[in-house]
C-alpha cells in the first residue's frame, strides 16, 4: 500500500462513523485488489502466500487501530 492511513484519518474515523465506514471500505477494496492480483498471477511461491497473510494482517490491524480507544462495536464480518 503506498499511502497508508494516517493518524489524523484514525482521529476522524473514531469520531466521525460515515468516515469511518468510508476509510474501512476505500481500504479493503485496496486489500482485495492487490490480493486478486497476486491470486491471478503465474506465481504460487511461499513468498506470495507470505504476502497474502500480511496483507490481511494490515486489514485486521486497520480494524483494530479504529475501534481501539473508541466507543466503536466491534466489525461484523459477513
Amino acid at each position: 500500500m503506498d499511502d497508508l492511513v494516517s493518524d489524523n484519518d484514525l482521529a476522524r474515523a473514531r469520531s466521525d462513523p460515515a468516515f469511518r465506514q468510508h476509510l474501512l471500505a476505500e481500504n479493503l477494496d485496496r486489500l482485495l485488489e492487490a490480493l486478486n492480483r497476486v491470486r491471478r498471477s503465474a506465481n504460487s511461491s511461499p513468498e506470495s502466500a507470505r504476502q497474502m497473510r500480511e496483507a490481511v494482517d494490515l486489514a485486521v490491524q486497520l480494524a483494530e487501530r479504529l475501534h481501539r480507544d473508541g466507543d466503536n462495536p466491534p466489525l461484523r464480518v459477513a
